[in-house]
């Protein structure tokens, strides 16, 4: 006797869990379903998110640094799930790579954006680049990870918190993505 496959249901991901839709509502894309968010999902990312702002922004760039170093390692260990949901493996490396620069990059972004500016008169002018907070973020079609990637890691990186929304047509790379970022050391909410 032969079994049924059972398809996995992509849920959504806030606050560092992946709750059902609060409409129960799934569309199916890429051969798969996936959780369609109502307005209610989205206020309660927005409000996760605000809630994560002070401890993430709070934390040292260097801190900000190691755990997206996290990332790539855990991005790494679903490599072979993220290449078969996006363009392939290339694609997955080049991902992974972007979270490198970006982790690399976490503790030197304010010496090389803040500056001390001339002015006239006594005063001192300083630009001292600073988390803005919430930040929405709308992923691209193409490339699916590494769209994604390339809009939310320079985001954290900052120390901003992001609320994404997932390509409709190609949500699987983002899901995928979650699901690396929640067993990372990624701050839920963030």
């Amino acid at each position: 006797m032969s079994r049924l496959p059972v398809k996995k249901t992509y849920k959504l991901f806030v606050g560092g869990a992946f709750p059902r839709s609060e409409s129960g509502r799934t569309y199916e894309a890429e051969g798969q379903n996936v959780a369609r968010a109502s307005r209610k999902d989205v206020r309660d990312a927005v409000v996760a998110a605000r809630k994560a702002v002070p401890g993430w922004a709070g934390a040292t760039a260097y801190n900000r640094g190691q755990v997206l170093y996290r990332l790539a390692e855990m991005m790494e260990r679903r490599t072979a799930d993220l290449a078969a949901v996006c363009s392939g493996k290339r694609e997955v490396e080049a991902a992974i790579d972007r979270v490198v620069w970006y982790a690399g990059w976490a503790d030197k972004l304010a010496q090389v954006l803040g500056s001390s500016n001339p002015v006239a008169g006594p005063y001192f002018n300083f630009s001292i680049p600073e988390p803005t907070g919430v930040v929405a973020l709308l992923a691209p079609e193409e490339p699916a990870l590494g769209g994604i990637v390339s809009r939310v890691v320079p985001a954290i990186v900052g120390g901003n918190a992001v609320v994404a929304v997932a390509s409709e047509e190609h949500p699987l790379a983002a899901l995928e993505l979650a699901e690396a970022i929640a067993t990372s050391d990624l701050p839920g909410g963030v």
